[in-house]
């Protein structure tokens, strides 16, 4: 059973890739992002981040690259930062997709993934964000690479998890579970509401949980995937 230990900062590389979002104004994002040793902004989130930036930092810390399709960003910004846009044209994907992409292929040896900024302002593009986490697996392997990746807002950290494991959360914790996969049957200990027998229909179907010991462990019947978000 894979272990999954939540956020552990240390010696590895961590990136931070900043969406068109609501900017974080708590401590917690925030420091996810001071701490980050390589930053990615989508093309749209270019000046809120720099309107936030000596804030976070305490100096001018421009973004590593800026990644999108240039639909949101002034042509005075493109100009002054022409040496770290990356211009991706095609719409198959979105801008954070294309963001982490451009990461894993351009900044080896990153180990972590924070994506901030991603919520807020738009329930469709929340939504399809959030959603996207699980899906990386499928695209990028991060679980084979032993990358993780997660999305953290001011109000809830969402990460991926695609086989049994151990989430080491915390007693007393909101839980809430999305899987798109209505075959798979997932065994829980350490929550109050058992997962077992249901059926992922709808998104509603394993939300609002909580944890009744530090550590909850989610046995799979088969790999698939499954959104974790907590409080």
């Amino acid at each position: 059973m894979e272990k999954v230990f939540l956020l552990s900062l240390g010696t590895m590389k961590t990136a931070a890739i900043i969406g068109d979002g609501d900017f974080p104004k708590k401590d917690f994002p925030r420091y996810l992002l001071a701490s980050a040793d390589i930053v990615i902004c989508c093309d749209g989130a270019l000046k809120p981040y720099l309107r936030n930036m000596e804030s976070v930092f305490g100096k001018e810390r421009y973004p590593d690259a800026i990644v999108g399709d240039m639909d949101s960003i002034s042509p005075s910004l493109r100009k002054r930062f022409r040496n770290k846009i990356i211009h991706i044209k095609e719409q198959d994907d979105n801008d954070q997709t294309k963001a982490v992409r451009h990461l894993l292929g351009n900044f080896p040896g990153v180990k972590e993934i924070h994506i901030l900024g991603a919520t807020g302002k738009r329930e469709d593009h929340t939504v399809g964000n959030m959603s996207l986490l699980m899906e990386y697996g499928r695209l990028f392997g991060l679980q084979d690479k032993g990358i993780s990746i997660d999305m953290v807002s001011d109000y809830s950290t969402s990460f991926p998890v695609w086989d049994s494991c151990e989430l080491h959360v915390g007693k007393e914790r909101k839980v809430s579970i999305f899987s798109p996969d209505n075959s798979l049957n997932m065994v829980s200990e350490g929550l109050e509401y058992q997962t077992s027998g249901v059926v992922f229909d709808n998104w509603w179907k394993a939300t609002l949980n909580k944890a009744t010991d530090d550590v909850v462990r989610l046995t799979f019947s088969h790999p698939s995937m499954a959104l974790i978000t907590l409080d």
